[in-house]
């Protein structure tokens, strides 16, 4: 883009109308420039991996963030996460920027869609006021606050100063039984030890208590159990200091720490986090230990009865907050109390912008860990929809995910009435129906990871057509109809299916063929296939849940696959495994096996610096002297995957257990990626296939799969539709959540959910082939399949 000359009348103020970045080189990127127009929709595409995150997230934001950071003071600093300045040379033309991107909203089981915008806050004041009969202040309406009651004696200071015995009592809306959870927990003794052994044979099964670790030498140090007695054997005293003992003050190899019963410990531990943002194997533990069943006191409505007595218009808060958005949006309409008139204008407000976004199927105690990535990043743009700030930037990571393309226009509606107030909109996005609506396109690549890193095109829509870059090719790509489908071979019955909206569904899943299962956002898709399906016995379930890994985590280690090559390097050099680990023996001491030294500067940003004795390869000098296939761990940790296959598929290094995880990974298009590269710089797209890969060589007969394409470049859906054929022809019953219209014409056989969202919707639509659907054009899903296909 040519810089505009300014005209000699221009005041000075007016020549910044551009962002500019000058060689900018976080991750993968290689001394990209570019220059993007303010109060413009400016898109970035690309094969995923090509560094659209690095310059969006990881340069223009991070350090528009960290400028913001900076103009607080440094005691305030303290209390902010610090953040590194980004690798590149000049950044100018920065607006503050407001990130809306895709993290699942919530580890905390008290967080709701109401906490968690503010519309809980806003009702509870509402009924503070006109609840009727009055319990007290907003305080006695929240159930992440108990009621208080206390009697003491206060000194008076006036005449003789006597003292005087008072009592008091702070009204707060949790209910007592379940402490405002909305659900009681019954555990299962039996999976959380084996009686028959003793605490140092390493009776618990619990996740983390192994014998030699602190959590079991606790129970041991205590005094109150002997740890080489078999559980089974404990007097009844002994039982209960085991599983119920109160919290109480115990010396532990000189230091005094807390000892608590086992059941308490593991209530705080575990039972306070939501089980979504769990790794797999302690979800897997909590799901097989603990029970959870409604509040039999609040019902599950989290409050205490004193809340939910008090009503506006037979109303009480645990109703209005159990209602759907769009009803309650509705029914506070229709009050009309001039004293709070500002406060049900702003409340009323809120609730319009859920409705206006597409959310108005979800209601206000709807725990927040529940709702898809596309859910909670609509749910963060509702703060913004009504604010009165201008030229800020606002940045969007593919603002589409779990959007039905019914929905899409509405989503494109938003970010131009963003743009039209005046603010620069930066959109990471696959879908061709945002690209179409951009002012300004940069398109990355021209292929993934180190073939990535490179602006390939900068321009409008229209010239991004002519182009010939890979996104220029593929954007008017459109899917045709198979000419025939495969014949299934038998039938998954679900019957009467009803969680959420879901209205007593009757569906037969066909087996053994490509079922798609679609439908607005929040028809019931989700609901009915993880509700019925995804708990049976052999289903793998692939959901959208992130995946979690430290800077030290990689595909390496997250698939597993280290273990083999471990063992490999071990048998091939007459050595332990545990010398090819970085975070084991094998580690570089200087750095503990992290390959870079951090530097803690307080308030401003930690300083990582390569480790000087490994040179940032992670591993001690004499573990690199051990070779396998001629190669040494860290240069096996820095051969992408596609080089790998070839390494461990034959000759000296031939390692089958790793080649066949390598395999999956090449095959969900992740070929580009450094087995040892750290998890934190991959993007959302990545990590999906990645654990995508790692579900493939599970035994398992029928594959769940939710919205494989997230993440996907045009030109990688054709590659992600031929994985699914593979799978079905390797005779697996493949079922797919999916808004994609390639995947739909793919399919052998659609379910299609609606008619709308929420209790619009929850019924099946239509049941049949692509081409039945096409032909009918009787559902949304119909209409839009059918102008898609070619």
């Amino acid at each position: 883009m040519t810089e505009r000359k300014p005209s000699p009348s221009q005041p000075p103020a007016d020549r910044h109308d551009l962002i500019r970045v000058r060689g900018a080189r976080e991750n993968n990127l290689k001394d990209v420039s570019v220059e993007l127009p303010k109060r413009r929709l400016t898109v970035f595409t690309g094969v995923s991996g090509s560094g659209k995150s690095s310059l969006v997230f990881g340069t223009i934001a991070a350090e528009s963030q960290r400028l913001i950071n900076e103009t607080y003071s440094a005691f305030v600093q303290g209390f902010m996460p610090s953040l590194g300045r980004p690798e590149v040379d000049v950044l100018e033309g920065l607006t503050p920027a407001i990130i809306v991107d895709q993290e699942r909203m919530g580890a905390n089981s008290r967080s709701t869609v109401g906490t968690a915008t503010d519309a809980n806050a806003m009702l509870r004041v509402l009924f503070s006021r006109l609840g009727k009969p009055y319990i007290g202040s907003s305080n006695a309406f929240s159930f992440n606050i108990p009621s208080v009651r206390g009697v003491g004696e206060v000194s008076v200071e006036k005449g003789d100063g006597k003292t005087e015995k008072r009592e008091f009592t702070a009204a707060g809306g949790m209910c007592p039984r379940c402490e405002g959870m909305g659900s009681v927990t019954d555990i299962d003794l039996a999976q959380l030890y084996d009686d028959t052994k003793s605490l140092a044979e390493g009776a618990l099964t619990i996740p983390g208590y192994t014998p030699d670790g602190w959590q079991v030498r606790i129970f041991a140090a205590s005094g109150f159990v002997d740890p080489n007695k078999p559980i089974r054997k404990y007097t009844k005293k002994e039982l209960h200091d085991f599983l119920h003992h109160e919290p109480i003050k115990v010396k532990f190899e000189s230091i005094n720490l807390t000892y608590e019963g086992l059941i308490p410990r593991i209530q705080k531990s575990f039972l306070t986090k939501d089980k979504e943002a769990m790794q797999p194997h302690i979800r897997a533990f909590v799901e097989r230990a603990v029970t959870f069943t409604p509040c039999p006191e609040c019902g599950g409505t989290r409050l205490n009865a004193a809340a939910r007595s008090s009503k506006i218009k037979k109303i009480n808060i645990a109703d209005a907050c159990a209602m759907q958005i769009s009803d309650l949006a509705e029914w506070i309409r229709g009050l009309n109390e001039p004293s709070i008139a500002p406060l049900l204008a702003t409340l009323r407000q809120t609730l319009d912008s859920f409705v206006e976004i597409g959310l108005g199927y979800l209601s206000l105690d709807r725990p927040s860990g529940t709702l898809s990535g596309g859910e909670a990043q609509r749910t963060q743009m509702i703060r913004h929809l009504g604010s009165a700030l201008t030229d800020v930037t606002y940045v969007f990571d593919e603002p589409t995910v779990g959007l039905h393309p019914h929905d899409i226009q509405r989503m494109n509606n938003l970010l131009l009435r963003l743009r039209d107030k005046g603010n620069t909109v930066l959109v990471v996005e696959h879908k061709p129906e945002v690209i179409e609506i951009a002012d300004h396109v940069v398109d990355l690549g021209p292929g993934a990871g180190t073939a990535g890193g490179e602006v390939v095109f900068e321009g409008t829509v229209a010239a991004l057509r002519a182009s010939k870059t890979l996104t220029g090719r593929h954007l008017d790509d459109r899917a045709s109809l198979k000419p025939s489908v495969r014949k299934s071979s038998g039938a998954l019955k679900i019957r009467g299916a009803s969680s959420h909206n879901l209205k007593k569904v009757d569906v037969d899943i066909p087996l053994g063929v490509l079922v798609v299962v679609t439908g607005v956002a929040g028809s019931g898709k989700s609901s009915l296939i993880h509700g019925s399906v995804s708990g049976r016995d052999g289903v793998v379930s692939v959901d959208q849940a992130p995946i979690r890994g430290s800077r030290r985590s990689n595909p390496a280690t997250y698939t597993d696959m280290l273990e083999p090559i471990r063992k490999a390097f071990a048998k091939a050099n007459g050595v332990k495994p545990a010398l090819f680990s970085a975070n084991s023996e094998g580690a570089c001491p200087t750095c503990n096996g992290a390959g870079v030294i951090y530097t803690d500067l307080a308030m401003m940003a930690g300083i990582s610096t390569p480790c000087e004795d490994c040179e940032g390869r992670r591993f001690q000098a004499a573990v690199l002297k051990y070779k396998l296939g001629g190669l040494n761990i860290a240069e096996v940790l820095d051969l992408p995957v596609k080089d790998a296959v070839a390494f461990f598929g034959s000759g000296a290094a031939k390692t089958p257990a790793a080649h066949e995880i390598l395999t999956h990974m090449a095959d969900v298009g992740l070929g580009y990626l450094r087995l040892g590269q750290p998890l934190t710089t991959l993007s959302g797209g990545e990590r999906q296939r990645l654990k995508l890969a790692t579900h493939m060589g599970t035994d398992g007969g029928i594959y769940v799969l939710d919205e494989p394409t997230t993440g996907l470049h045009l030109a990688d859906v054709e590659q992600m539709l031929g994985l699914l054929d593979r799978l079905v022809d390797s005779g697996k019953s493949v079922i797919v959540i999916e808004h994609h219209q390639a995947v739909m014409a793919h399919a052998d056989w659609i379910i299609d959910l609606g008619p709308g969202a929420g209790h619009e919707g929850g019924k099946i639509v239509f049941e049949g082939t692509p081409a039945d659907l096409v032909a009918a054009r009787s559902t949304l899903t119909a209409e839009h399949l059918a102008t898609y296909i070619r």
